[in-house]
């Protein structure tokens, strides 16, 4: 199925067959990125008597829980709920799914204090009518589907930056890193304050989604982004982002 779409003027062709999953597969153990000392993903059997929720132990069915913490297990998208003291929830806040979104790779700066940051100076032109930017960061590998960060400091944005990004009219952040915040800042979370402009003139309607993986053959550029969650009334939900490529329709003269 292809569906046709206007962006600056120009018309492009989506094909809705040919989808580019940035989401992790949830494994049922370790096989999972892990940040801030989260518990590990659990699947296991409802039991009940007699009954037993897996056809590998003789049930009928598979019927079973599944245990994890979508903030520390794998890929999510969070609305302001996560760091607002009112109750918000991401089912609520996410209201469009559809978004023009641009993909960038990113070295993070090394700073004199060891930690590796994301500059505004690193960041290049966002295009005109973008509504959601999509940050690999580089080097980048297959690992990160399964890397431990509790402990490692990984890198993080620097608060201007994101600042820039909502000054370019951002409403979504996707990002492979388990947080746009240092994991250790003393509860200031400068760069989800800036992103959400939390509290002075809360933008409730954008989303920051983390630990997502943008494999090496998707190339930047501008893409359709199709953000999925699950209805969780919740300030996170596991998700699924898609991306599209957009092929521009050549109009004869």
């Amino acid at each position: 199925m292809q569906i046709r779409i206007s962006h600056k003027e120009t018309e492009y062709i989506a094909n809705l067959a040919e989808g580019l999953d940035i989401s992790i597969p949830l494994r049922d153990g370790m096989q999972n990125p892990n940040c801030f000392y989260a518990p590990p993903v659990e699947f296991f059997p409802v039991r009940a008597g007699d009954f037993v929720g897996d056809t590998a132990e003789g049930g009928l069915v598979n019927f079973k829980n599944i245990r994890l913490n979508p903030h520390g297990n794998g890929t999510h998208t969070e609305c302001v709920g996560h760091i607002a003291k009112e109750w918000y929830s991401i089912n609520a806040c996410l209201r469009q799914f559809h978004h023009i979104a641009q993909v960038v790779s990113v070295f993070p700066q090394r700073m004199e204090n060891g930690d590796r940051v994301i500059l505004r100076e690193q960041l290049p032109k966002i295009e005109a009518g973008v509504q959601a930017i999509i940050i690999r960061t580089m080097p980048n590998d297959a690992l990160k589907m399964s890397t431990t960060y509790s402990g490692a400091n990984p890198p993080y944005m620097d608060a201007a930056a994101m600042q820039w990004l909502v000054e370019q009219g951002i409403e979504h952040l996707l990002i492979d890193l388990p947080s746009v915040d240092r994991e250790e800042d003393e509860g200031k979370l400068l760069a989800h304050h800036a992103f959400w402009q939390y509290p002075e003139a809360t933008r409730e309607h954008c989303t920051i989604t983390e630990l997502i993986y943008v494999p090496q053959h998707i190339k930047d550029g501008i893409y359709l982004l199709n953000l999925q969650i699950a209805s969780f009334e919740l300030d996170v939900s596991p998700s699924k982002p898609l991306l599209y490529k957009l092929t521009p329709i050549l109009h004869s003269s």
